[in-house]
């Protein structure tokens, strides 16, 4: 538990930042997009106060937790623009290292062992430093190479204090302020609170390595570094070392001198084979992560954020990108509407016409076009100008293809992503059939089928013996019952009153025939009677049927 004083210290800095961004006009054209509001021409064509640049470099002097909040921001384009995105999304957090006598010490009290005997060699100098850990390549006694992450001294409790006060002030926001609810705010700190503390968790990642190595263990062009065990903890992760460079390094010659299709191609395969047959996903393959070995290999590393899809939303995404990849706005539109939360507010006529114009003018684009994550992420940004909700998974799948197109575009810039989705969906969609046809499902669906047998004779001799006692009853909740037979009542009320009137002129007319000492305008009086009650009667019937009704089927 922290103290007074660094608590003070926490709000100071955060409201500090706040002021500063509050009322600039980044904040006003971002509260004008969640609002729903428009924007002059001017102000869209305006200069921001902040740079990209000083955005960042403000999150960097906030600390880790703030980097990690910038870095998540990156992937909801309904709250800044394209520019600022983009440099969210390349936001390191390089820092300075951790010296060696600390690391080791951390390393002894996770392991119970000294360094010298858990590791043949151990690089005092790390391979790289970011705000949650350092990594240094090491060697086993046995020989075999092995990166070691080791976790910052008191970087956890540091993380979890930043957290309790972002909880705080972001719940606060949220019951005094509009705007704060609008961007769901204790949304998106609640969504930051489960990655980071998922990622200072080396355990959950050890797991994380090894499930997609499992997964992914049919594509020999794929490496994922397998973790060791005895050599982990939740501080500590010791996986097997890749000799390789970041992606983003490779030298134009390299390029010009290998063809990468084949590759690309096993890489989107493998990608797609996560999000709609595995659902489970690498959700961070920004460049950075990403390794390109000497022997033309591709390795995924840091599997601290990871994504996953439910069984019913991996049907849908098949629908989605399908619908993608085949140019046809129509259908992307639907799928995205069968997935989404609507409300009385919901322009789904509008959200349809414009998804349709957004697929139709991408139809063919190239993977340096860098079209595929962008128009899913334009969705995102056209549901919310709609009233339309897509769910989160949506905006994930989006950052995710976006960041796999960047890669793509350095090794086949004319790669086509859409015809290689068509191509590998169907082939994903039979395999998944296929797994799908396990024993445990087979069994699962053989008890359902027994105790849907088991009760069939039970259930049958009931509805005979309701049938035979004529107590058979069929109840249909498709109309409303009682509004039928009012209905009927009333109708069989006017027909009775308009017979009734009908008899009263006929009768009348009759009377007229018979001499009468008393008379009303020189009509025999019985008979004048008999005509002004159906003619009042036949009034009133008149304004009930034109004015009465009319209003009940406008309230209706």
């Amino acid at each position: 538990m922290s103290n007074t004083p660094d608590k003070i210290k926490r709000y100071y800095k955060f409201i500090r930042f706040m002021l500063k961004y509050w009322n600039s006009d980044l904040f006003r054209q971002t509260s004008a997009v969640a609002l729903n509001n428009e924007l002059s021409e001017e102000d869209e064509e305006h200069k921001f106060d902040q740079t990209p640049e000083e955005l960042v470099e403000d999150l960097k002097e906030m600390g880790p937790t703030y980097i990690k909040l910038g870095q998540l921001l990156s992937t909801r384009p309904d709250l800044l623009p394209d520019e600022y995105l983009n440099a969210l999304a390349n936001l390191q957090d390089n820092v300075s290292p951790v010296p060696y006598e600390e690391v080791k010490k951390i390393i002894e009290e996770e392991l119970g062992t000294k360094v010298s005997k858990a590791f043949k060699t151990f690089d005092e100098k790390p391979l790289a430093s970011a705000s949650i850990g350092q990594v240094h390549r090491a060697e086993l006694h046995s020989g075999r190479s092995v990166a070691v992450k080791v976790q910052r001294p008191g970087i956890a409790q540091k993380f979890i204090d930043d957290l309790d006060t972002l909880d705080e002030l972001t719940a606060l926001a949220v019951n005094h302020l509009e705007s704060a609810k609008t961007y769901a705010i204790d949304e998106v700190f609640a969504e930051l609170r489960r990655i980071l503390l998922n990622e200072l968790d080396y355990k959950k990642e050890a797991q994380n390595l090894k499930t997609l190595k499992k997964n992914l263990q049919q594509y020999e062009h794929l490496i994922i570094p397998a973790p060791v065990d005895d050599y982990s903890s939740s501080r500590v992760l010791s996986m097997e070392f890749v000799d390789g460079k970041k992606i983003t390094s490779l030298s134009p010659l390299r390029k010009m001198e290998n063809d990468y299709s084949e590759l690309v191609e096993e890489l989107v395969e493998a990608y797609l084979q996560q999000i709609i047959n595995d659902g489970f996903a690498h959700a961070d393959p920004h460049p950075g992560n990403i390794k390109f070995t000497v022997d033309n290999k591709i390795a995924l590393i840091d599997l601290g954020m990871v994504a996953r899809f439910t069984p019913q939303l991996q049907e849908n995404l098949i629908e989605l990108l399908l619908a993608i990849s085949q140019s046809n706005g129509e259908k992307t539109a639907h799928s995205l509407l069968k997935m989404s939360e609507l409300t009385e507010d919901s322009q789904k006529k509008q959200f349809s016409k414009t998804v349709s114009d957004v697929i139709m003018e991408s139809e063919n684009s190239r993977a340096k076009d860098l079209q595929t994550g962008r128009i899913l992420i334009q969705l995102n940004r056209l549901a919310l100008s709609t009233h339309i909700k897509l769910p989160v998974e949506i905006n994930i799948l989006g950052k995710i293809l976006l960041n796999l197109d960047q890669i793509v575009a350095m090794l086949d810039p004319e790669f086509d992503l859409r015809a290689a989705i068509q191509r590998n969906v169907h082939e994903i969609m039979r395999k998944k059939m296929i797994s799908e046809l396990k024993p445990e499902n087979f069994f699962s669906t053989l008890i359902e089928s027994k105790h849907f047998l088991e009760k069939m004779p039970e259930r049958m001799n009931q509805i005979t013996e309701n049938l035979a006692n004529n107590e058979f009853k069929i109840k249909i909740d498709a109309i409303d019952e009682k509004r039928v037979t009012d209905g009927f009542q009333k109708v069989a009320n006017r027909i009775t009153l308009g017979l009734i009137i009908a008899s009263m002129i006929v009768g009348a007319s009759m009377l007229m025939q018979v001499p009468s000492d008393f008379t009303i305008f020189g009509y025999p009086g019985l008979a004048m009677l008999f005509f002004l009650l159906a003619a009042v009667g036949a009034i009133v019937l008149s304004y009930v049927i034109i004015f009465r009704d009319e209003n009940l089927n406008n309230k209706n």
